[in-house]
């Protein structure tokens, strides 16, 4: 069942919201070369302590995965596409793609949101992978009308991303938030305009395109860690998340900075 939230709950999901665009953003400012991902997670951590919110992807048990998740944030690098659990093994050099994905509760609600950036000087491939990643995402959002539907928001998003050269990841997708991290309807990253559920006002979705270099296929590691997702051809990924509340005027970006 897709949840619909009320203007006070939007509210909240909105202070939440500023919250995590500048955990996030400051994230983004410490992924330099020398600097292992398991610091950026002790970062999330104590930043998340500062605000006041819960970082719940720590603990986190999905369905898929044989324990817990261990960390506040999720940290994929190249070729890794989501799900990549910090470590002090893994060092950022330069010319890294990293992507940092992060959830919090506030005030009871959960806001969940994600930035790819380089690490220091990017050649030109990886640098289009971000912008077109980038640009996909704030067209899905576009897309995200009251009255139309899910697949406006997938059709939008894959035409952009498959025009510019790219593919997108078909097995992984957006979906609602707020309640919970994950709640109806999913919202995948491509399709056809008009197919799936109604856009209503008081709908709040997670849209997050996620971009590959070359195919679309993916490596679930279900012997490793049994949570990172790699692309199966070894090429680079891209990931951009907001959490978007639909209102009478539209869609409405919770997360931005």
């Amino acid at each position: 069942m897709i949840t619909k939230k009320s203007p006070e709950e939007i509210a909240i999901l909105a202070e939440g919201g500023a919250i995590l665009a500048q955990i996030l953003k400051t994230l983004g400012q410490e992924a330099v070369a020398g600097v292992s991902t398991l610091t950026l997670d002790d970062i999330a951590m104590q930043l998340a302590a500062d605000a006041g919110v819960e970082p719940v992807l720590l603990g986190y048990h999905p369905e898929f995965a044989p324990t817990p998740y261990p960390a506040a944030v999720c940290v994929s690098v190249n070729n890794c596409v989501q799900h990549g659990i910090p470590s002090e093994d893994i060092i950022l050099e330069d010319g890294d793609v990293v992507n940092i994905d992060m959830s919090i509760a506030h005030g009871g609600m959960i806001v969940d949101s994600g930035i790819t950036v380089g690490v220091g000087e990017i050649d030109d491939q990886s640098r289009k992978l971000i912008e077109v990643t980038k640009e996909a995402l704030a067209l899905g959002v576009k897309a995200a009308q009251p009255g139309g539907n899910i697949g406006d928001i997938s059709a939008a998003i894959q035409q952009l991303v498959e025009s510019r050269g790219f593919s997108v990841v078909e097995v992984l997708c957006g979906h609602g938030v707020g309640y919970a991290v994950h709640e109806e309807p999913n919202i995948p990253n491509f399709g056809r305009k008009g197919d799936g559920p109604k856009i209503e006002v008081g709908h709040v979705y997670a849209i997050e395109p996620i971009v590959n270099v070359g195919k679309p296929d993916v490596i679930f590691d279900d012997e490793g860690d049994g949570y990172s997702v790699y692309t199966a051809d070894d090429s680079w990924s891209a990931h951009f998340e907001h959490t978007v509340a639909i209102t009478e005027a539209g869609p409405v970006v919770l997360t931005k900075v």
